[in-house]
């Protein structure tokens, strides 16, 4: 397969904006964070479709490195990396990082831990899928957290992004991780649409509200409501401010 080596459009940070991720029109699809082949060669479409070029060499690694087309990744203080052999990936991908890690310390007070990046092929797992985007820098790999709460926010929040068609992510059990494939010009759409005011941050409980009406109205579920604003139960009070799963 010969790809190009044109980098997707790179969007640069603005602290204002402080969404994660995608805006998409329509239903929201289920999601389950168990993968599939499906998933696998969804997210290499999408690496074909921004010309992203499968690397499968240290060599194409530093050379995509110096050519600007992968960002160095180096942990702050909400995540950090952990065996990490090539800490690059594309300039979306750092930013999905580095917001879902403030996020995820703000909701559990631990920190995100990173433990793959950009892959070469010819460093790639023996059990890596052939479509794996690793290799395109589209993807990061998070540590699995002991502690339930912290589970349960990442995984809820994984898969309302998913829903929103932003990302593809997968529980993987040999090591215990999250192996997520971002898609970039979903993520830019996104972050612009959050920069115009399109996407609300919380929602603000009205009288007569419930919670199973407020996540059909934002497109999530009540359970990922709960977690991601630590409600013990899906009791609601007129004024109380929510905060949206995907758009914290």
């Amino acid at each position: 397969m010969t790809h190009s080596t044109r980098p997707g459009r790179v969007l640069a940070w603005c602290p204002v904006v402080l969404g994660i991720l995608c805006f998409v029109v329509g239903p929201v699809s289920a999601a389950s964070l168990q993968g599939s082949l499906r998933s696998v060669k969804k997210q290499r479409a999408v690496a074909d479709e921004h010309d992203y070029t499968v690397l499968h060499s240290p060599e194409q690694v530093k050379r995509f490195v110096r050519a600007g087309y992968l960002v160095r990744v180096q942990g702050n203080a909400d995540y950090e990396l952990a065996g990490v052999s090539y800490p690059y990936c594309r300039p979306e991908v750092k930013l999905f990082i580095e917001r879902l890690a403030a996020q995820y310390r703000g909701a559990t007070g631990e920190k995100l831990v990173v433990t793959s990046l950009t892959r070469p092929t010819s460093e790639q797992p023996g059990n890596a899928s052939r479509y794996s985007v690793h290799p395109c820098g589209m993807a990061v790999d998070f540590r699995r957290p002991w502690g339930s709460k912290a589970r349960r926010w990442l995984e809820g929040t994984l898969m309302t992004l998913e829903q929103r068609g932003v990302v593809e992510a997968t529980r993987e059990r040999k090591p215990p991780h999250y192996h997520v494939a971002v898609f970039p010009k979903d993520y830019a759409d996104y972050v612009e649409a959050k920069a115009t005011g399109e996407i609300p941050d919380t929602y603000v409980v009205r009288p007569g509200d419930s919670l199973w009406d407020i996540a059909r109205s934002l497109g999530t579920s009540v359970d990922q409501l709960r977690q991601v604003n630590a409600m013990g139960t899906s009791k609601i009070y007129p004024g109380q401010e929510l905060k949206v799963p995907d758009a914290r």
